[in-house]
């Protein structure tokens, strides 16, 4: 197949050298090459599989199994004998054709300096509202933009400001969108992700004839309303080219129960059942609970002690959660000793004083049994 690239300014192309129905994917490989809209294989001419040498790549193959929803920008040109017949070992999500070939070209060139792309910005929802709180001329020049830590964020203001957009990303943690309605002007959009965000309803969902483009929709822990109307909207959309995956939907009582909780996001994560989430977070209401305790009878003597114990009592807690179902992985470990610090200040908060090394007795306590 062919796409265009922003990337290169020009068409590339590739080759589906497997699909997996078990994991809905498919095995692409990239072709060394680029120019003007192919109409067949013929237009490729001699064609070789794209070799990576430019940075920490040694030579292997860009094959990489994406999402086996070809996006509806692509051309299915015709076909080839197989290039590769090796399965393609690593995974993405959202198809970024020609970007790793824009690459290796400058690596080619003798360019060393790692080149970032103009037309993307990375930005935090504070800043959004700094640069949208006064009249500007909007900024046509930015395809690709990501907001982190969004606490509120106005998306009329947004559409306003950045109204060329072609990738789209939001993420907070427990934030607001407001006028979420307002993305459908963004009528170019091809990739939508939002993450941990709330107060959008259905009335806010993205229509398929306003952003007609759009070929990846991302959504996960969203407002149950707005994933309900979104699912409806744009899994039809699938045979078209669009990618939809919209996870962890969360009702009102969710938020409610689980605002304070840093282990929320557990709950719908793959390898996560939802009863081994509850357990987790039941060991560490238990947790916290001790703490609290042990902190408040204002014994110093033999605090340390208390608090390697509630440490590892901790720790053996999730040694036997994960004996069972093995889910507790790299980022499982650091949210779980994340979730340590958010008790100190939790127990900070609760009797007024600052805890020095609190959370390094318990961490201490921890590392003494952890199996993970």
């Amino acid at each position: 197949m062919a796409a265009f690239s922003e990337s290169l300014d020009a068409w590339t192309a590739a080759q589906i050298t497997g699909l997996n129905p078990d994991w809905q994917t498919a095995g692409v490989l990239e072709l060394d090459w680029s120019g003007p809209e192919p109409a067949s294989v013929a237009d490729l001419g001699e064609v070789s599989p794209l070799m990576l040498t430019h940075a920490n790549w040694f030579g292997g193959l860009s094959h990489c199994n994406y999402d086996w929803v070809l996006p509806r920008s692509y051309r299915v040109i015709g076909s080839l004998p197989l290039l590769c017949t090796e399965p393609a070992q690593s995974y993405s999500i959202g198809w970024r054709l020609g970007e790793q070939l824009a690459l290796q070209r400058r690596w080619d060139r003798g360019e060393r300096i790692p080149w970032s792309d103009p037309r993307q910005l990375s930005i935090t929802g504070a800043d959004v509202d700094r640069m949208t709180s006064e009249p500007a001329e909007p900024r046509l020049d930015i395809r690709h933009l990501r907001v982190t830590e969004v606490e509120s964020l106005d998306c009329e203001r947004l559409a306003e400001r950045f109204p060329e957009l072609r990738t789209l990303s939001l993420s907070g943690d427990l934030g607001l969108l407001v006028h979420a309605s307002a993305l459908n002007r963004l009528a170019s959009l091809r990739q939508l992700w939002i993450t941990d965000l709330f107060g959008m309803s259905a009335a806010d969902a993205l229509l398929p004839e306003r952003v007609p483009t759009l070929e990846l929709l991302y959504l996960r822990s969203i407002p149950h309303e707005y994933a309900v109307a979104m699912r409806s909207r744009w899994r039809p959309q699938v045979a078209y080219g669009t990618y939809a995956d919209i996870t962890a939907a969360r009702r009102p009582e969710w938020i409610a129960e689980n605002r304070g909780n840093p282990l929320r996001h557990w709950d719908g994560r793959e390898q996560i059942s939802r009863t081994c989430f509850r357990k987790a977070v039941a060991q560490y209401k238990k947790t916290r609970l001790a703490l609290i305790a042990a902190l408040s009878d204002g014994s110093q003597e033999d605090r340390p002690a208390r608090l390697y114990e509630i440490g590892r009592e901790y720790g053996e807690g999730f040694n036997l959660l994960d004996r069972r179902t093995e889910f507790i992985e790299t980022v499982e470990r650091e949210e779980l000793f994340a979730a340590l610090d958010v008790m100190v200040s939790d127990a900070e908060a609760a009797l007024g004083v600052r805890l020095e090394s609190v959370a390094d007795m318990l961490a201490a306590g921890v590392d003494a049994v952890r199996d993970w």
